[in-house]
């Protein structure tokens, strides 16, 4: 085999256990330069794909060369080098190294009506969301969306811990997408929420009103989309505002405590759905994050703290940012 034959073995075997948004997003434009001696060198498009492939991918990488080569690999290298086409993830790299989704500076000609017919909260923004390593690649992607809703990442699935972020980067995506596209309808609701305003509608006789609400969203965000668990009629109507807003190319953001897979209740075709974007995770900060967050939050509140009280802070509670 040469080394394009083995690298597409190796991606077929990869491709198996991941979805097809993550194989996409992290695989695509990759190849293996060069593999002798046991050592393996791995081109990949960008520093990002390098660093998330280090961290998330690297094991399986090395099992599944020695599944098609039945060789020993001692070492395993990973260099960017872009072969032919744009990668997939650049939009997310431009992100992340240069900043580079357009801000717009309406500064809010927006009302506070519209503001509030979204349900957004004006605290939560890019601009005050302290970024780690937990959170790094959940604060791109979101930016990404925020940059070009519906054209990429779509739907973008974050999950994690109850007070790790998820619900400010929702605000932060739909407060940036009112001022860069002030045509586009930005809702965001919680499942509870949306739950409960389905039921009234039925139990009304709104249901063509409730549809039009949120089938006519360019950007639906739901947060704690765990809690349409078991719930079948909600999880029903939902699937099919999911179905129409994604032909339509309209962009889905949707946060949960857990792993499309790991919510119990759910139906297939929801799950499948929600696999078929980008999923990403929040994980609670380390040290330094903590600390900065906390610097953050001094700043605003205009409270002095010492450095040792912020860090005895940011050593004693790990887990909820909140």
């Amino acid at each position: 085999m040469d080394l394009a034959e083995i690298w597409n073995a190796v991606l077929g075997e990869l491709e198996l256990t991941l979805t097809k948004a993550n194989f996409t997003t992290w695989f695509k434009n990759t190849f293996i330069a060069s593999f002798d001696d046991g050592k393996a060198i791995v081109c990949v498009p960008n520093t990002f794909t390098k660093a998330w492939l280090e961290k998330k991918y690297h094991d399986s990488i090395v099992r599944a060369l020695r599944n098609i080569t039945s060789q020993n690999v001692r070492e395993l290298h990973y260099r960017v080098e872009v072969k032919n086409t744009t990668p997939v993830p650049q939009l997310i790299q431009d992100v992340v190294e240069y900043g580079a989704y357009p801000i717009v500076q309406h500064d809010d000609q927006q009302s506070q009506e519209s503001r509030s017919e979204a349900g957004l909260n004006p605290r939560y923004g890019f601009d005050n969301f302290i970024v780690g390593k937990a959170n790094e690649l959940a604060h791109a992607a979101a930016m990404a969306v925020a940059a070009k809703p519906g054209t990429t990442y779509n739907p973008l699935f974050i999950y994690g811990g109850s007070g790790l972020g998820k619900t400010h980067l929702l605000h932060a995506v739909g407060r940036h997408v009112q001022r860069a596209f002030p045509d586009k309808k930005v809702l965001y609701v919680t499942s509870e929420r949306f739950t409960n305003e389905f039921i009234q509608a039925v139990r009304g006789g709104r249901i063509n009103s409730f549809k039009e609400t949120y089938r006519n969203a360019d950007v639906l965000m739901v947060d704690d989309i765990q809690f349409f668990s078991g719930k079948e009629e909600t999880q029903n109507e939902f699937f099919h505002t999911f179905n129409e807003l994604h032909q339509a190319d309209k962009q889905i953001v949707l946060t949960s405590d857990r792993p499309p897979k790991d919510i119990q209740a759910l139906e297939n075709r929801l799950l499948s759905r929600f696999e078929w974007g980008m999923i990403t995770d929040i994980s609670s900060p380390d040290f330094e994050t903590r600390v900065a967050i906390l610097e953050a939050k001094a700043r605003d509140k205009q409270a002095t703290l010492g450095n040792e009280i912020l860090r005895y802070i940011a050593g004693t509670i790990q887990s909820n940012i909140r």
